[in-house]
């Protein structure tokens, strides 16, 4: 007999026959999680190669304003000064604002090569290990 749903009703079935069943049903479950894994893999893949597509033009548009802020502020502060003097004041400014970035990103490389890696780490442990397993 079977439900509306289509699926067999197990009520009058032995204990001996569901327990056979068991490595099927198993083995059903654990092929449909890794297909539902390899589907999720699927989407999230897309999704992040949207994203980055995204980041590209972003990026992209980031490139030419940096310019065009220069030139604005140029051209602004050439209305009180002469244009030369405009031009070095924000050749001045992007310089400050690139050796400010520059050290703090030296500075977090030299935190970076100060920090233990996982996999000294595991080495001091094994090391320490055999040493007190030695001692025994």
């Amino acid at each position: 007999m079977t439900t509306p749903r289509g699926f067999r009703d197990r009520a009058d079935d032995s204990l001996f026959t569901l327990l056979g069943e068991i490595p099927e049903l198993v083995r059903n479950l654990v092929v449909a999680e890794i297909d539902s894994a390899k589907t999720w893999a699927k989407r999230a893949g897309k999704q992040a190669g949207l994203g980055g597509a995204w980041f590209i033009v972003a990026m992209f548009f980031l490139f030419w304003l940096i310019p065009a802020l220069g030139a604005f502020a140029i051209i602004g502060l050439s209305s009180w000064m002469p244009a030369w003097a405009a031009s070095l004041i924000v050749v001045g400014l992007f310089l400050v604002i690139i050796v400010v970035a520059a050290l703090l990103g030296l500075q977090r490389f030299k935190k970076l090569s100060k920090s233990e890696n996982p996999a000294q780490a595991i080495t001091v442990d094994a090391r320490i290990v055999k040493d007190v397993a030695d001692e025994y």
